[in-house]
This record gives C-alpha cells, structure tokens and sequence, in this order.
C-alpha cells in the first residue's frame, strides 16, 4: 500500500491480535487431535488418513497456509502499493491460480490410486495394509478438492494481510477443527465405541476425509465477506496478466511455491518411508502436532508482522535498518523457540500422556509418540529460524535462492531417510532426525548466502546473544528435569491430574529459570517482551 495507507499498527500490536487468535486456532486444532486419538488410537482409519492427506494437505500447508508463498508474495507485492490497485491485482491472480488447481484437483480425484501407491508404496506388503491402502484411495478422492481451496485460502489470507486484518486470517483454521470435532461426535453417537474394528474403519475413515474437506470449504468461505468490504477483489473473473502488479507477483510466487514445496516434500519423503514401518504414520502426526501448535502460535506472531516490513526495506538504501530487522527476527525466534524445545525434550513423557492417553489411546502408543517428540523438538529453532530467512529473501523479491537450497536438502533427506530407516535403524524418531538435520544445514546455507547477498552480516555481535540464549535454554531444560524427577519422587506417576500437576510445575520451573537467565543478558528483544508482558499485566 503507499505511503499515507501503511498500517498504523506497532509491530507488538499486531504480534497480540495475532497471538491470540493463533492461540485460539491452535487449542481448537489440539482437542481435535486429542478427539481422533480417543477415538482411532493408532489404528487403521486413521493410519490410512495419513497417508490419504499427503498431498490435499501439502498443497493446504503450501497454498494456503499463513506464511506460504501464495500468502507471502500477495504481502510483498500489496504492502508497496495504493490500495485501489489491489483488487485487479487480487482478481487477475485469483482468476489464474483457479483455473490451474481446478486441474489439479480434476488430475488427483483420476488418479488417486496411483499417485497414493507413490505416497505409501510399502502398505501392499500385509493384508492390514491393503486395508489401509483401500480406505486411504477413498480418502484422497473426498479431500482433492482442498487442491483448489488451498489456493483460494492463500490468497485470501494475503489480501486480508495486506489490509491490515490479521485477526481472520489467523483465527479462519478452527473452522476446521470445528467440522471435524462435530463429524467425530456423530461418529462416536451413531457407532457407540467401535471405532477400530475392521468393520467399522471405512465409516471413520470416512468421517476423517469429509470433516477435512468441510473445514477447508469454511475456511475459505469467510474469508470471502471480508475480502471484498476492504476492497481488495471479489470472485470477478479477470485476465489482465500483463498488468506490473501481477507479473510482479508472480515472479515471487513462482519460485517461492516450489522452495516452499520442496520444504513440505521433505513430510511426503517421511511418509514414504513410514508406510515401510507401520504405526509410524499415526505416530507422527501425533507427535507433529505437539510440536506445530507452539511453533504455529509463535512463527506466525514472528512472521506475519515481520514480512510486511521487511519488504518494504528492499532498497539497498535502507539495509542497516533491514539487517537490524533480520536480527529482530532471529533473536526472537531463538528467544521462544531455544527453551521451548529444551523444555518439551525433558517432558515430552508427560506431555504426551496428559494430552493423549484415554480411550483408545494406550500406554504403548505414548512410548512410541514420545520418542518421536523428542526428536521433533530438538529440531524447532532450526525450523523457524529457517522461515524467519527464506522470508528474508521473498522480501527482497528472490524466490530462486531458498528454491535451490531446498531441492538440495530433498536429495538429503531422502538418503538420510533411508539410512536411518534400513541401514541403521531408528524407526520413526530417525525419519525426524532427518528432517531436523536438512533444516539446520538449510538454515547455514541461508545466512551464508545472506551474508553476500545484503553486504555482510554483523556475525561477531549477534553470537553472543545466540550463546546466551542457548546456555540459558540448557539450564532450563536441566531445571524441568530436576523438578520432574523429584515430584515423581513424591507422588508416583499415574494419574491424570498427578501427571498435570507434574508437567506444569516442571514445565514453569525450567522456564522461569530461562527468563531469570534471559533478563540478565540486556538484549533488546527480551527487553521489548518483558516491558509488553509488563503493560499488559498493569492494564489489566
């Protein structure tokens, strides 16, 4: 948007509407999840939805997701121009992006069969697999669609973005928790209990694939209202492609879709390996979630402010001010990200037995969830720090040098995949292993080719804040274990609430021991955090 139309918002402003409404989304999304383990445990139905949700799912991650590369490029473009621009813009992109996914989803409801035999290629090997590979085809055939809504989603969240709401943008995903928590309730009335026998699986299995497709459709559909009172386009069909704006996005979109598809090919690569070693699928998902709920909450109070800013510091003329940004960016992220994951390492035991154990979820089940959270959290700094960058470069309109990176780290992952899988075996905690190991090397190689690309990075002054902030992470973790360990001393570790208890005084303790570190280390972002939380707090 020009000049005079710049949202009045502070970043910490928009960082608060963000955060709660994320927080929102995310408790919706995390009793759904807690809903389909009582409900499918690690059984076949929902085994099978794993499988069937790779690709709709990595195309409504992809297209759709807030921070995607539909999202990002329609950001960068608008936040540069006049609002009355942005709705031929807005039309014209959405015009062509629904002609290309209605092809898409036409492709993937023909070909279901095939393309899921490349998603999961070692579920013919036992007759529990075909049963999966049957009910995972019907699957993918319902949730195509989602091919074109992912589009459509992305879009939108832009524009909306663009226009300074975040508000729906970032709320719109407990639409689809609602349908599926409604979908799963008729379920458990009408099947009353049996929910993984064979006879029943296709049912729930079906339940799973029509609650996802419907939640999509909502999400898409409230975001249309909104959209055209801030006037940033409606359903019109349009064709002005020669228009700047739109060559402008698209030369973002392009490039930036296939590195952010060549992130999300890396889920599909461990999928492909986990149809080798079932329950893995379920298990990875379970744990997946764990991970993505505080990492969604965070990364999008640090992403969705920040990119908006960023592109608007393009110009080689304001790069110190850019770089101070980028720093802004990485300290924050390790500021959330660092305890966070020392701390979800130590308790990933009573984290996952406090969210997940109850109905058909057992106690087998939340030994093999547990590993992998392990594995996942160890990985979340890279995870983020990694966006926080391949954002970087989308603000400065390239979109090849992220797409090069990632098509690198595909081939690593796949060969880092099936070594810890047939070679040396670790299971499905070695399929994340890999993934965490690709995002740290994309994570190097990014601020290596920053480095050059803005004319240095002041490497010296941002290390010790990152060696602060990492020590002052281990002691947290050695904290909630410390505390952990002498509370199961006292009151055993069975039962609910005990373990609640446990987890919260343990969680609390390791992470007040990284603020007390973190305070003491006068950097500027924890300086900013706690004079927020501090106003907010007198407010109230």
């Amino acid at each position: 948007m020009s000049e005079q139309e710049k949202p009045s918002r502070s970043l910490a402003k928009i960082a608060g509407i963000v955060a709660v409404a994320t927080l929102v989304s995310k408790a919706f999304g995390l009793v759904r999840q807690q809903a389909i383990a009582a409900v499918f445990g690690v059984g076949v139905a929902y085994e099978a939805y794993n499988f069937a949700y790779v690709i709709p799912g990595f195309l409504l991650v992809l297209l759709g997701g807030i921070n995607g590369p539909f999202h990002s490029a329609i950001v960068s473009v608008l936040a540069k121009r006049k609002r009355e621009e942005a709705a031929p813009l807005v039309e014209t992109i959405s015009t062509l992006v629904t002609g290309g996914l209605l092809l898409v989803t036409i492709a993937l409801m023909l070909f279901a069969e095939p393309l899921l035999e490349l998603v999961a290629p070692g579920l013919g090997r036992t007759a529990e697999g075909l049963q999966i590979r049957s009910i995972a085809v019907q699957q993918f055939r319902i949730m195509a669609p989602m091919a074109l809504l992912a589009g459509l989603i992305g879009i939108g969240f832009g524009t909306l973005n663009a226009s300074n709401q975040y508000w729906l943008p970032s709320i719109s995903p407990l639409f689809s928790s609602i349908t599926m928590l409604i979908g799963l309730g008729l379920l458990v009335t009408v099947q009353n209990g049996k929910f993984n026998d064979s006879k029943y699986a296709l049912i729930g299995g079906l339940v799973l694939a029509y609650g996802t497709l419907s939640g999509a459709i909502l999400q898409w559909l409230v975001q249309v209202p909104a959209q055209w009172q801030s006037g940033m386009g409606s359903l019109r069909l349009r064709f002005d492609i020669q228009q700047p704006g739109v060559q402008e996005i698209l030369k973002v979109m392009g490039p930036a879709t296939f590195s952010s598809g060549m992130m999300q090919i890396n889920v599909y690569t461990d999928l492909f390996f986990a149809s080798f070693i079932p329950p893995a699928a379920s298990v990875l998902g379970y744990a997946g979630l764990l991970v993505q709920t505080p990492l969604g909450i965070i990364s999008n109070v640090i992403l969705v402010p920040l990119l908006p800013m960023l592109s608007r510091l393009a110009d080689p003329n304001d790069w110190d001010e850019l770089k101070l940004r980028i720093r802004q960016g990485l300290i924050m992220t390790a500021l959330t990200m660092l305890p966070l994951s020392a701390v979800m390492v130590t308790l990933a035991g009573p984290i996952v037995r406090v969210v997940y154990e109850r109905g058909a979820f057992k106690q087998t089940a939340s030994t093999l969830v547990t590993s992998v959270l392990i594995a996942y959290a160890s990985g979340m700094f890279a995870y983020l720090g990694r966006d926080v960058l391949v954002r970087v470069f989308y603000a400065l309109g390239d979109g090849d040098t992220p797409f090069r990176v990632s098509v690198v780290n595909i081939f690593l992952n796949a060969v880092m995949d099936y070594v810890f899988i047939f070679i040396i075996p670790l299971g499905a905690p070695g399929l994340v292993f890999s993934t965490v190991t690709v995002n740290v090397t994309s994570m190097i190689v990014l601020l290596v080719l920053l480095d050059r690309k803005i004319n240095g990075l002041p490497w010296r002054e941002w290390s010790g804040p990152f060696i602060g902030l990492l020590l002052g992470s281990a002691v947290a973790g050695g904290t909630s274990w410390g505390v952990l360990r002498l509370g199961q001393s006292i009151l055993g570790t069975e039962g609910l609430m005990v373990q609640f208890l446990q987890l919260c005084v343990a969680g609390l303790a390791g992470l007040g021991a990284f603020a007390l570190i973190a305070t003491q280390l006068r950097l500027p972002e924890v300086d900013l955090f706690t004079d927020r939380l501090r106003q907010r707090f007198t407010r109230r």
